[in-house]
């Protein structure tokens, strides 16, 4: 058929169907077309009533197809007539390709649906009555469509309730919104959804979910496209062709590959009525998104706002409960009473109030992981992850997977996507210790991420910002490391801007016995018996050790002497089996002098450790060796040792 052949063409239009004796039987078969309510049935009807073959019903969704046929598709029905039909809302008579009679009736449906009818004997003559029957079948069309609305209504008020018993308890935001991204996604009939969360702090909107995007997240500025119009008006939107909107960023769809055609946006709010975020669904899978399914995401958004207020709170406190347990059971308190200890409680007060990534040095067991702790419970990200990474343990493979995550496929084992730790960290700390055994090209990674705030998973594209306060800590020089080019200089510059250097146990003998204290009353607590006192000769053999393990390995021999220890007190022989005496120079005979020389020299370093302990005090030195400080000082002259080569 084509629109130029005007002289087939013959319109009529008739507003409604007239009660008369002309109509008569056909007002009675129309009376038995408004009782049926399946269409195939209703189409066979109809090419029965008016005697052709072929019987349809097409619509606009957006192009034309035919929803419900009788007979052959007429599939090749020219859209501008159609369209003309339902413009001028009149029913025409016309020829097919095939030189067929074909008659187009307008129904005057919501959805502007238009039967066609077709076959050799139709006539013009018949335009009337066709068209009164279409308007009695738009009005069966649209009380069926009210129906199917209704039980829609109905369905998805029980899936907003099925939603919100089923996610009460969630304790993990990202799971939830997955949830209920699927489920609205599923219910409307959209081949994409997203829950967008309004970043403030940062102008960004984060999608979690962004189903069909790589990764599950995608970050967008908060004052660009439909999703930005959207929070900055505080109004939903529908738009049926998205690159026809000037507001549409396709960015993503460039990226991504994917093409949208049509979207669906509602804003989300909280209790107070500030606004959170927004809920969008792309794509509708059959035609444009109606107010019907506006309507219904508005209701699924209060319903989403409602669950994510909740989580966020259940996961808060699940978070901070893990947090505390975690600083109680690791023992973040930073005992001592010399002055450096005191000055490191003070240097850490104030630093964890701010931002700055602090490198903490020390030999092994010096706590340096306990003072990381401790920056981080004392400052304003103490209710978000802290998390720790021994950077010594991992391949440079294994490194970066550990710190940035990968995605499901980007290697051989990958059979899922895993977060990585800079991810889990967000909104707390992360502490990389033994970082000087980061190898060159891990180190090279870190630094970017320092700089640009934003990591990529391995086998990924998607850029994800990051939020975390980056601690590190070493017992190498790093220094000297930088020197020899074993480690970055602008690595180092940037992860040393605040240093705290920890001092070893053997140069602080004052905190040996408030540290055995603290951590035999814990340890005594686990073994479920009284607190064990120690005894002076006890205290005396503690405080003469080496502690080449530093607070590590005190810590460890008093959980063993609170497990181990028979009697109701720690005694020196208690110490004994456990206390390997550090290997000095004084213990060192293999040199084969005399007894004599020997028991000198073993005095002379005797007589140093002590002084040292007691921080060159002379008389609390000579209490300690059970010496009179004259004494002292006339043992010291027999062994030629001046003062000057004891105190420290």
């Amino acid at each position: 058929m084509s629109n130029e052949d005007s002289q087939w063409m013959s319109w009529v239009e008739v507003p409604w169907l007239q009660r008369s004796a002309e109509y008569s039987s056909l007002i009675r078969f129309c009376e038995r077309l408004v009782q049926n309510d399946n269409l195939p049935e209703m189409m066979t009807e109809l090419a029965g009533e008016f005697g052709v073959p072929r019987c349809s019903l097409v619509a606009r969704d957006p192009a034309w197809k035919t929803i419900v046929s009788r007979g052959e598709d007429l599939s090749s029905l020219p859209g501008a007539i159609l369209a003309d039909v339902i413009d001028r809302d009149a029913g025409v008579w016309t020829k097919s390709v095939d030189d067929q009679p074909v008659m187009l009736l307008p129904t005057a449906s919501k959805d502007q649906h238009i039967l066609v009818l077709s076959g050799p004997r139709l006539d013009a003559s018949q335009l009337a009555e066709g068209l009164g029957v279409a308007r009695v079948l738009g009005q069966r069309l649209n009380e069926i469509g009210r129906l199917n609305r209704a039980e829609q209504h109905v369905e998805r008020i029980r899936t907003m309730i099925g939603i919100a018993h089923s996610f009460a308890g969630e304790t993990d935001t990202q799971a939830l919104l997955e949830k209920i991204a699927e489920e609205v996604s599923r219910i409307l009939g959209s081949d994409r959804a997203s829950i967008f969360i309004w970043d403030k702090e940062n102008s960004q909107l984060i999608a979690c979910p962004a189903l069909g995007v790589e990764g599950g997240k995608l970050f967008l500025p908060d004052n660009k496209g439909i999703i930005g119009d959207t929070i900055r008006n505080e109004k939903p939107l529908i738009v049926d062709d998205a690159y026809a909107d000037s507001r549409f960023d396709q960015s993503v769809d460039k990226k991504s590959g994917y093409t949208t055609r049509n979207l669906l946006c509602v804003p989300l709010f909280d209790a107070d009525g500030e606004c959170i975020g927004a809920f969008e669904l792309i794509n509708k899978l059959d035609g444009d998104f109606n107010d019907d399914d506006l309507e219904s995401l508005k209701d699924f958004g209060v319903q989403t706002s409602i669950a994510i207020k909740n989580t966020r709170e259940l996961e808060n406190l699940v978070r901070s409960n893990q947090n505390l347990t975690e600083r109680v059971a690791n023992g973040v308190s930073i005992i001592g009473e010399s002055e450096s200890i005191q000055a490191l409680r003070g240097t850490i007060e104030r630093l964890a109030a701010t931002d700055l990534p602090v490198l903490v040095l020390g030999e092994s067991g010096t706590g340096k992981e306990v003072a990381a702790q401790a920056l981080h419970h004392q400052g304003p990200r103490a209710a978000r992850p802290f998390v720790a990474v021994n950077c010594a343990a991992l391949t440079e493979t294994l490194l970066e997977s550990e710190l940035f995550g990968h995605e499901k496929g980007a290697f051989t084992d990958a059979q899922a996507t895993h977060i990585g730790k800079f991810e889990l960290a967000e909104g707390g700390t992360l502490f990389l210790d033994e970082i000087g055994d980061m190898s060159v090209g891990g180190q090279a990674k870190l630094l970017r991420v320092l700089e640009q705030k934003v990591i990529t998973r391995v086998g990924g594209t998607q850029t994800i910002p990051v939020n975390v306060r980056v601690l590190a800590a070493t017992n190498a020089n790093l220094a000297e490391m930088v020197r020899e080019k074993r480690f970055r200089q602008d690595l180092y510059y940037r992860l040393s801007v605040v240093t705290i250097e920890l001092p070893a146990l053997r140069e602080r003998p004052k905190d040996i016995m408030p540290l055995a204290d603290f951590f035999l009353k814990r340890f005594c607590a686990d073994a479920s018996r009284k607190t064990l006192d120690v005894s002076s000769d006890a205290e005396k053999r503690l405080q003469m050790h080496g502690w080449p393990g530093n607070v590590r390995e005190l810590r460890n021999l008093m959980e063993r002497v609170a497990f181990l220890t028979n009697g109701e007190r720690v005694e020196v022989e208690d110490l004994a089996f456990i206390l390997s005496p550090q290997r000095d120079a004084f213990d060192d005979l293999s040199d084969g002098i005399g007894l004599a020389e020997a028991t000198n020299k073993f005095q002379r370093e005797y007589i140093k450790r002590a002084v040292k302990r007691m921080q060159g005090n002379m008389s609390d030195a000579a209490e300690f060796l059970d010496l009179h400080r004259s004494n002292l000082y006339r043992k010291m002259r027999q062994l030629g040792m001046e003062v000057d080569d004891v105190k420290p």
